[in-house]
């Protein structure tokens, strides 16, 4: 084990001397949220403090996206990784400092933005642990890599990062680590090998059909209803067409038509996203909805020029952790924090991530993506009291990081990148 007491020692002071920083940090990305691909300020901030620490910074690495490498003689390679980007969710967590960012959208829609999945966080454990690496290089060999990913909600950052030359900027890592808001107590973590998240997909479905008054529905092609019928029968796609012993999740997470009570549209559009582990499972379900969907248009007698438009946009294969990699970062993590809280068994979630697609055409990359508990342990425990598995979840307006996860997944990241640079 290279994470001797001597380096846990050095964390945790470290740590506890710049937590005042971090938090202040925490606090300023919290407020300036920014949606995937428009992380321009947060990219900024990850570039300047890198170069003030003595990295080495590339900037616009698949739009947004920032690589920070430290040398420090010969070792392994060890890529970490953090993304940046917020949601579209009105925040109501009663914190002081909650987002009241409203921006634009690419389609021309408004929506609220705010971090209610934690990456303010990812961003501020990643720049934390990038300080200890600067300042103490007595206590590692090897070559870090420090990556501010943009775009993981819409699942189309890593892959852009990739695409973009990732590889034709920095050396090919032995490992790779990611980390997590979980709505665990702080103080614990998962670090489990083995299968952690689904695979998803997020499709749109547009439509078209024939617009006209409201008072004459006879004289149009109703989209409105066809979408609303399309909605109901997409359940039976998981209900009666796919084993139930498998896993499938269909949602529709938005519906976008129409402007007025007395107009009928020609188009509305579909927002899907699905979830799955096996890949028969994934191509049933995507067959099922275009099925389906063209089914409901030729009862509506839509044109051949006039059927669905289908787009696949951002997409990822479930996430598997390597288990020597859980292991041995596991035993660390016991060995700094005790075995207690550290989870090693933990069951495959249902949420989906693209960290792993950072690997690109390197499949042979170690790899694990730990969850790190964000929750007052107090808050948690009367959640429970209640009945509640988790007081809040990610994505939702009530969620949020207590300030005390700070240092703590600040030691978390450093004890995993001392565990595989140490010396």
């Amino acid at each position: 084990m290279a994470l001797t007491s001597t380096a846990i020692a050095a964390i945790d002071a470290a740590i506890a001397e710049h937590t005042d920083a971090d938090v202040e940090r925490f606090i300023d990305l919290h407020r300036h949220p920014e949606l995937g691909f428009m992380e321009e300020r947060t990219a900024a901030v990850v570039a300047d403090r890198l170069r003030e620490l003595g990295y080495s910074v590339t900037t616009g690495i698949g739009v947004t996206g920032v690589v920070g490498v430290l040398r420090n003689g010969d070792g392994p390679t060890v890529l970490y990784r953090a993304d940046m980007d917020a949601n579209a969710v009105a925040e109501a967590s009663g914190r002081p400092y909650a987002s009241t960012v409203r921006v634009v959208r690419p389609d021309g829609t408004e929506s609220p933005v705010a971090h209610q999945c934690g990456h303010d966080a990812h961003v501020t454990w990643m720049l934390s642990m990038a300080q200890l690496l600067a300042e103490r290089t007595d206590l590692w060999a090897g070559t870090a890599v420090l990556v501010g990913q943009p775009a993981e909600e819409p699942i189309t950052g890593a892959k852009a990062m990739v695409e973009g030359g990732l590889y034709d900027i920095v050396p090919v890592p032995d490992q790779m680590i990611g980390m997590h808001t979980a709505p665990m107590p702080v103080g614990t973590l998962v670090c489990a090998g083995g299968t952690l998240m689904a695979g998803t997909d997020q499709l749109d479905v547009l439509i078209r059909g024939a617009g006209g008054h409201g008072s004459s529905p006879h004289r149009s092609k109703d989209p409105i209803a066809m979408a609303a019928e399309a909605i109901v029968q997409y359940q039976s796609i998981v209900a009666r067409m796919i084993d139930p012993s498998a896993t499938a999740v269909l949602t529709v997470g938005a519906i976008h038509a129409g402007a007025d009570n007395n107009v009928i549209p020609d188009e509305a559009l579909l927002k899907l996203n699905l979830r799955w582990f096996e890949p028969a499972v994934r191509e049933r379900m995507l067959r099922g909805i275009h099925d389906v969907t063209d089914g409901i248009v030729r009862t509506y007698q839509v044109t051949d020029d006039r059927m669905p438009v289908y787009t696949m946009k951002g997409g990822s294969t479930p996430l598997v952790n390597t288990p020597a990699l859980s292991t041995r970062l596991a035993d660390a993590f016991a060995g700094a924090l005790g075995e207690l809280s550290v989870v090693r068994q933990f069951p495959a979630q249902l949420g989906s991530e693209d960290a792993h697609l950072l690997k690109g055409p390197h499949d042979d990359i170690d790899f694990t993506y730990l969850m790190v508990g964000v929750v007052d342990p107090d808050v948690f425990a009367e959640a429970r009291v209640q009945g509640k598995d988790y007081p809040y979840t990610q994505h939702s307006p009530e969620f949020y990081v207590d300030l005390a996860a700070i240092p703590m997944g600040a030691r978390i990241a450093s004890y995993a990148m001392l565990e595989l640079l140490g010396v």
